[in-house]
């Protein structure tokens, strides 16, 4: 299973923008409390209800909401975790954990099937905070230069674990790394130090070019992920290696194999990823 990466996060942070910005969180409904990181129950609901949404932010694959009170909610999806803008009169689902009733009639629920995603509330500066402060600079903002000076620094390791490292680069998952490997036709297991200047602009090129694309077709749905309306990305259907296994290259034809790198699923083509 694949956590949502950066095109699907930022699909539902925008979407939040659209829908949330500026509302008041009138009431919070806790089914389990679970999702809540150090913090009961009660301290949550007292600081946080009343508040409103001032901003929608992310960072790698965390969404970041600003309130009003000056604290933020940090939410992560992990494996299975949904936010759903929904009606009040619509059932709540199993799993449903955090039911957020915002002004205007509204909801916002957070759904999670396996129970690995969180959200926590900070109080102090978001630069400070852990689980933000150890992450690498974001994926879709890195120009050439910064890019090779990356690269420059790591010249021993593996090119797909190393963009799927969120400390080395931030955004960028399973889904993502193999589409970026196969544009750039360089094979997922290839040490960093072989990699040729052409190669390093080309592997940044498909990550300037990947994933904008994703984003705009709402993100890629291969496990459990679904948008705010509870709708699947679509870029699923642009797939040029990942979980396309045992199918023909669609540049040269030969079927793409399935390997395991640090415990984790690379797709590639033999022929042009060599």
């Amino acid at each position: 299973m694949n956590l949502p990466e950066m095109p699907e996060v930022e699909t539902i942070k925008l979407q939040l923008r659209e829908k949330v910005k500026g509302k008041r969180i009138e009431r919070i409904q806790v089914i389990l409390d679970k999702p809540l990181k150090g913090i009961t129950v009660e301290e949550f609901k007292d600081r946080v209800e009343g508040s409103s949404i001032k901003e929608i932010r992310r960072r790698a694959k965390i969404l970041i909401i600003e309130l009003s009170t000056g604290e933020s909610l940090l939410i992560h999806l992990k494996l299975t975790g949904r936010l759903l803008y929904l009606k009040p009169d619509e059932p709540i689902e199993k799993h449903t954990h955090l039911i957020f009733h915002l002004s205007g009639g509204r909801q916002l629920r957070f759904w999670d099937l396996r129970q690995f995603g969180y959200v926590k509330l900070i109080s102090g500066e978001l630069a400070e905070e852990p689980k933000l402060k150890e992450l690498g600079p974001e994926a879709i903002g890195l120009n050439l230069d910064e890019f090779r000076r990356l690269l420059a620094g790591k010249r021993s390791g593996k090119i797909k674990p190393l963009l799927m490292n969120q400390n080395f680069i931030a955004g960028i998952g399973n889904i993502y790394s193999d589409e970026v490997l196969f544009y750039a036709g360089i094979h997922p297991a290839r040490n960093v130090a072989t990699l040729t200047v052409k190669e390093v602009v080309k592997l940044h090129e498909g990550i300037k070019k990947i994933l904008p694309a994703a984003v705009r077709y709402g993100g890629s749905s291969v496990d459990d992920y679904v948008d705010l309306y509870g709708e699947q990305g679509n870029y699923v259907m642009y797939h040029r290696a990942y979980r396309r296994t045992g199918e023909p290259c669609e540049r040269c034809g030969v079927a793409i194999k399935r390997i395991k790198l640090g415990g984790r699923s690379a797709h590639f083509c033999p022929r042009c990823q060599v």
